[in-house]
């Protein structure tokens, strides 16, 4: 039987990832997921582990008004609101890959705090779902939206094809490197790569495109340091590698809303 074995959310982007028992889905995910994120404060330009690995040790904690926790090593703890998303003066302009958009700048306070963290003047803003990005023309449905995620609300990715990469790899690999959401227990080694529809509890999901990977996934999620082989993308190359890139995981839009928990059955509709 197919169960959901992990759920994982990231708050910020590039952050450290929570891992869940339970998890409330909306338009844009499981709820709190990568709805805040760290930009040059010069350019606007959105930063990742890619450039700054650092920020895999960013902890920062979602709490159900939608506001964040932020701790690092040195540093106290600091709490930042939501803020207010129709405050004109307070929207910032930042970009992501190919999109831009003006989204709600957290304030002062949590720049000056990761500004410290990181080693340079960045800014930290936030996403609500009427400034939400759309999703990749020519996958998925016009009215698909995403938060901060790279392209998509939802990343999938069966146990058994992580346990196929650690044994190619030769040795276990953390689960966090990949940043999944959402982890399937009980399918052969990247069955999910033949699904098009699944359901878990009362919602449904289409699975709409590989993920491509990237260097981040060389990147030890507890210490930040890179794997000097580049592994495990050095592996994944030999055997996952096609035009678009070396493919690991599935891309996910939920229809509709709901409650997910760890346990659950999965089951497969196409």
């Amino acid at each position: 039987m197919l169960r959901l074995s992990a759920l994982y959310r990231f708050p910020v982007k590039s952050g450290k990832g929570e891992s869940l028992s339970q998890a409330r889905l909306d338009k844009l995910g499981l709820a709190g997921d990568r709805r805040w994120m760290l930009v040059d404060e010069a350019s606007g330009r959105f930063l990742t582990q890619r450039s700054d690995p650092g920020l895999s040790q960013l902890t920062a904690l979602w709490n159900a008004s939608g506001g964040l926790t932020l701790s690092a090593h040195g540093l106290d703890a600091l709490e930042v609101p939501v803020p207010v998303p129709d405050a004109e003066t307070g929207l910032r302009g930042v970009t992501i890959w190919r999109d831009t958009l003006r989204v709600p700048d957290a304030g002062d306070a949590a720049a000056d705090w990761l500004s410290r963290f990181v080693g340079k003047s960045v800014r930290l803003v936030h996403v609500p779902l009427e400034r939400a990005r759309t999703t990749e023309a020519g996958y998925g449905r016009d009215d698909d939206k995403v938060a901060f995620a790279d392209g998509y609300p939802l990343l999938l990715i069966g146990q058994a094809s992580l346990n196929d990469v650690s044994h190619k790899v030769g040795r276990p690999l953390e689960m966090l490197r990949f940043r999944p959401n959402l982890v399937i227990e009980g399918s052969e080694a990247f069955a999910e790569d033949g699904w098009k529809r699944i359901r878990i509890g009362d919602v449904e999901f289409r699975v709409v495109k590989p993920c491509s990977r990237c260097i981040l996934t060389t990147i030890d999620p507890q210490t930040g340091v890179r794997d000097e082989q580049r592994e495990p993308l050095a592996t994944l190359m030999t055997y996952r590698k096609q035009a678009e890139g070396t493919m690991f995981g599935q891309n996910l839009v939920n229809d509709g809303n709901g409650l997910l928990e760890v346990g659950m059955p999965v089951t497969i509709l196409e």
